[in-house]
C-alpha cells in the first residue's frame, strides 16, 4: 500500500475512533453538557472552514495552474460546487427515506425505521468527510511533501474528528432513550463511523494514481466540508445562543484562528 494511502488509512481510523468515543459518552450520561458540545462544533466549524481554504482551495488552484489545460478558476468552482451539491443531494435522499419510514404504520417498525435513518443520515454526512481527509494526505504526494502541507492535512482530521465527537453521541444516546442496552447503542453509534477510513482510503487512492483528478478532488472536499460547517455545525452549536449568546461564536473564531496560525507559522 502507497504510504500517503496507509496515512490516509490511518487519520481517517482516527476519525472514526473519536465517533466510538462519542458514542462511549451512552456509559456515562444520559446526555452530554451541551455547552461544550456547542463549543467543540463550534471550533471544528471553525477549523474546517479555514481548512477548506487553505488546504483545499488554495493548493487546488496552485495544483490546476500546472497541471490542468482549464482554466484554475473554473476548476476550483466546478469541484467546490460539485462537492456542496454531493452533500446537498446526501440530505435529500436522507430526508426523502425518513418521509417514507414516517409513514410506515405499527410501533416497531416506526422505531426501527427512526433508528435505521439516524445511522443512514450521520453515516451518508461521514462519506465526503472521509474523502475530504483521504485527498488531503494523498496531495501530499503530488503537491510535494513538507511540514506545512502535514499539518494542514492532519488539522483537516482533527478538525473532522472534533466534530465526530457529537456525531457519536448523536447516534448512542437517542438509541438508549429508545430503550437500547448500552452495548447496542455504542455499537450502532460507532459503526456510523466506519464508512470515513474506506472514503479515505479511496479518496487518496484516487489523487495518489489519477494526477489530473487532485485539483477537482480538493475543491470537492472544500465544498463538502463548507456546507457541512455552514448547514450543519453552526446552526447546531447556535442553539444555546440564548443563555450565552458568543460562546460557542468564540469557537469558531477560535478555531479558524487556529488553523490560519498553523498555516502562517509553518508556511
Amino acid at each position: 500500500m502507497d504510504n500517503y494511502v496507509l496515512m490516509a488509512l490511518i487519520a481517517t481510523l482516527g476519525t472514526w475512533l473519536v465517533t466510538a468515543l462519542g458514542a462511549a459518552t451512552v456509559a456515562f450520561f444520559k446526555s452530554p453538557n451541551p455547552k461544550i458540545l456547542n463549543l467543540m462544533l463550534g471550533f471544528a466549524s471553525g477549523v474546517m472552514i479555514a481548512a477548506s481554504f487553505w488546504s483545499l482551495l488554495q493548493p487546488a488552484i496552485e495544483r490546476a495552474e500546472e497541471i490542468s489545460t482549464v482554466p484554475a478558476y473554473i476548476v476550483a468552482t466546478t469541484g467546490f460546487l460539485f462537492g456542496a451539491v454531493f452533500m446537498w443531494l446526501s440530505d435529500k435522499a436522507v430526508s426523502f427515506a425518513r418521509k417514507k419510514a414516517n409513514n410506515t404504520q405499527g410501533k416497531t417498525s416506526e422505531k426501527l425505521n427512526r433508528i435505521i435513518m439516524l445511522i443512514l443520515s450521520i453515516t451518508l454526512h461521514n462519506i465526503p468527510e472521509g474523502l475530504a481527509v483521504g485527498v488531503a494526505f494523498g496531495a501530499l504526494q503530488k503537491t510535494g511533501f513538507s511540514m506545512e502541507s502535514l499539518m494542514g492535512a492532519i488539522t483537516i482530521a482533527i478538525g473532522i474528528g472534533l466534530q465526530n465527537f457529537p456525531e457519536g453521541a448523536a447516534v448512542s444516546l437517542p438509541l438508549r432513550r429508545e430503550g437500547y442496552s448500552r452495548k447496542k447503542s455504542f455499537l450502532y453509534g460507532q459503526a456510523s463511523g466506519m464508512v470515513e477510513p474506506v472514503a479515505g482510503v479511496i479518496g487518496a487512492l484516487l489523487v495518489v494514481y489519477i494526477e489530473k483528478i487532485l485539483p477537482y478532488a480538493l475543491a470537492f472536499a472544500a465544498g463538502a466540508m463548507i456546507l457541512v460547517a455552514v448547514h450543519e455545525l453552526i446552526p447546531e452549536c447556535q442553539k444555546g445562543r440564548k443563555s450565552h449568546p458568543y460562546f460557542s461564536t468564540m469557537g469558531i473564531i477560535i478555531g479558524f484562528a487556529v488553523m490560519m496560525l498553523l498555516d502562517v507559522m509553518l508556511g
